[in-house]
């Protein structure tokens, strides 16, 4: 029997590497004779960078740029084989885990640092920008990027305003005179693994940005920022953005991006899917075991287990989802697949984290186990 073993990380707990690892050790286990073929995998955001490290034609980078509080950092970015093209992730540079909890605030935090890794891209000659985005530690709507990239945000008297989600409600104008020239030439796709807008209920600051450090009124004022500025994009670009599909992600970065430098939106997953060898290597699989942290309703829209299963779909391969927590337990979509959690029904949160791999190793156990009879 050959299997596919591709799951995403369990954020905050294990690694997409690590998740993989257990599945194998089990499955060999329970199924000696089998052939494992192992591929952690990614939505696009976190993790993107390993999966093409390994699967893609091409090389990692590394350039000296900043953090989401503009801290001096070198990180990794994939250039592709082609001279064209690469792979930027924003949680490298803007990244929530990269900051302590009391450092969290996307009033003033930015995505300066991943525009000055973009502009070491141009300089060194490439046009072709993939940005995955996910994990963010901001709610700018990628006007640090811009701002990194030589624009700049002005308020009524023509002063640059400071970076942060904070400072947006102030904007008047972009002066795009000292853009970097190479922009003109940018091909900008933005991979993307939700469906929320900009604004409104499931928009970007109400959705996410408590979990980046906002309080309850710094909530409200980010919405408002973020209102102010799509107006703005609107009325000097003629470009809408506030109900733009995926344009909240990552604070509104696919938003404004979308706005300001007419990038495109695609599925991360997707994206990823057409520059590994995923499509080929189902064609000759048995079983399929993913999975993610956290699976409910909202990982329907775009995450990756749920594009996993869409594809084995069409191949009617057997598919096993394991998630940390899940709301979807059985069979709740399609005919097959089947959810799994492992977290037993009354840990809590925090010995779950704590107790991740074990949790997932004696899930896998009982229903590998189960598969035998």
């Amino acid at each position: 029997m050959n299997i596919l073993i591709i799951p995403d990380s369990f954020k905050g707990s294990l690694t997409a590497t690590e998740v993989s690892k257990t599945m194998k050790a089990c499955v060999q286990e329970v199924f000696p004779k089998s052939r494992c073929i192992e591929m952690p995998f990614s939505d696009g955001g976190e993790g993107a960078l390993s999966v093409l490290e390994k699967y893609a034609q091409g090389e990692i980078i590394h350039c000296t740029c900043t953090d989401a509080i503009k801290r001096p950092i070198k990180a990794p970015y994939f250039a592709f084989d082609d001279g064209k093209s690469v792979w930027i992730e924003l949680s490298q540079t803007a990244g929530l885990t990269q900051l302590q909890p009391h450092e969290r605030n996307p009033m003033i935090t930015s995505t300066w640092g991943t525009g000055k890794m973009i502009q070491h891209a141009l300089n060194n000659g490439f046009t072709k920008i993939f940005l995955g985005i996910g994990g963010s530690a901001t709610h700018d709507l990628g006007t640090g990027i811009v701002a990194a990239l030589g624009g700049r945000f002005l308020n009524q008297k023509g002063e640059i305003l400071p970076l942060g989600g904070g400072a947006l409600r102030y904007f008047n104008r972009l002066d795009r005179s000292t853009l970097d020239s190479k922009i003109s030439q940018v091909q900008w796709v933005i991979a993307c693994d939700v469906l929320n807008p900009l604004i409104g209920p499931e928009g970007a600051a109400h959705t996410y940005a408590q979990q980046k450090g906002a309080s309850a009124q710094e909530i409200e004022q980010l919405e408002a920022a973020s209102q102010h500025l799509a107006l703005q994009i609107h009325q000097q670009t003629g470009v809408s953005i506030e109900k733009l599909e995926g344009g909240g992600a990552a604070g509104g970065v696919s938003a404004g991006l979308y706005g300001m430098l007419n990038a495109r939106i695609r599925n991360g997953f997707e994206l990823l899917s057409e520059k590994t060898p995923l499509k080929k290597t189902l064609q000759s699989v048995d079983l399929v075991l993913t999975g993610e942290g956290h699976f409910d309703s909202q990982s329907r829209f775009g995450k990756l287990p749920f594009q996993v299963a869409q594809l084995t779909l069409n191949k009617k391969i057997p598919t096993l989802i394991f998630a940390g927590k899940t709301s979807l337990i059985g069979n709740s979509f399609f005919p097959h697949i089947r959810v799994f959690q492992t977290t037993p029904k009354y840990m809590s949160l925090k010995d779950a984290m704590k107790n991740a791999q074990q949790n997932l190793e004696e899930k896998l156990y009982e229903v590998l186990s189960s598969l035998k009879k």
